[in-house]
């Protein structure tokens, strides 16, 4: 509980500084609210193994697929092409395009 409240105030100290330096002396704390150090980013706690990407047919949003994040090429054009939603709006015709935006989207162009 103790540490949730600290972490709260921190983060509220450069929105209303005079109110949480008055609730971080009532926490217990002797050193001033402006002197306390942010608290460092966990870079692991950042990193995913997948990556939500969205699926156009002709530059009309068709469906949504996920992928590893270090996905080739290959493997986002298959996963978007056999997404069900999309195989609707491609139908029978070729497939003349498929354009990548890594990490972004996927584009079909029939």
């Amino acid at each position: 509980m103790q540490e949730a409240l600290d972490i709260a105030v921190l983060g509220l100290s450069p929105i209303i500084p005079h109110v949480t330096h008055a609730l971080w002396r009532a926490l217990g704390h002797r050193r001033a609210l402006i002197d306390e150090p942010w608290t460092p980013v966990d870079a692991a706690a950042l990193q995913t193994s997948s990556i939500a990407m969205v699926v156009q047919v002709n530059g009309k949003l068709r469906g949504h697929i996920t992928v590893a994040v270090g996905a080739g090429g290959d493997t986002v054009r298959a996963a978007a092409l056999a997404d069900p939603h999309v195989q609707k709006f491609i139908g029978a015709g070729p497939v003349r395009k498929v354009i990548i935006v890594p990490g972004k989207l996927v584009n079909i162009v029939v």
